[in-house]
């Protein structure tokens, strides 16, 4: 059992696998971009990487893997540690094991270049669906299943983030 305050490491590089995140690109609506997850070049690391476009009324790419449901539990936030490129990312939590419903998301924009902890509190991810913002209750952290990352900042180019680890943050 974790201390108050102490992280439960969820993901960490140094041995989590890259083939167990699997990518959701704006394809599935008809766009063209590109996104994925593969190991980073610095050991411990893996790198979400792609190219976003805005063709065929596209501009979104994201990677996720499922967690064991019941881990977010206890936790009040989720801090992670990543080397940005400028660009916005966000995480999202999804509820079980289900490909397609209601996202739980956070933003933020590490410096390009730095490594940063980023910690992000679980009470101001917001639910979204396809771009959307529906009318459902508050997420229940102890629901949550998947966790993953997605870029849709309307910046059509390449992009980059590098991930160590992330953890939930239990208090």
């Amino acid at each position: 059992m974790a201390q108050p305050d102490a992280p439960d490491r969820l993901i960490d590089f140094g041995t989590s696998l890259v083939e167990e995140w699997f990518a959701v690109n704006d394809g599935v609506m008809g766009g063209v971009s590109r996104g994925a997850l593969r190991a980073g070049d610095e050991p411990g690391t893996a790198v979400f990487e792609g190219v976003l476009s805005l063709e065929n009324r596209g501009g979104f790419a994201s990677v996720r893997t499922p967690i064991p449901i019941g881990s977010l539990a206890a936790a009040h936030s989720i801090r992670l540690r990543v080397r940005g490129d400028g660009r916005r990312y966000q995480l999202r939590l999804r509820r079980g094991r289900e490909w397609d419903g209601v996202s739980f998301t956070a933003a933020f924009a590490p410096p390009a270049g730095e490594w940063r902890e980023v910690e992000l509190p679980l009470d101001t991810f917001t639910p979204t669906y396809r771009g959307y913002r529906p009318q459902v209750p508050p997420m229940d952290a102890g629901e949550v299943g998947q966790l993953g990352f997605l870029v849709a900042d309307r910046q059509a180019g390449e992009f980059a983030l590098e991930i160590a680890w992330i953890e939930a943050v239990e208090g």
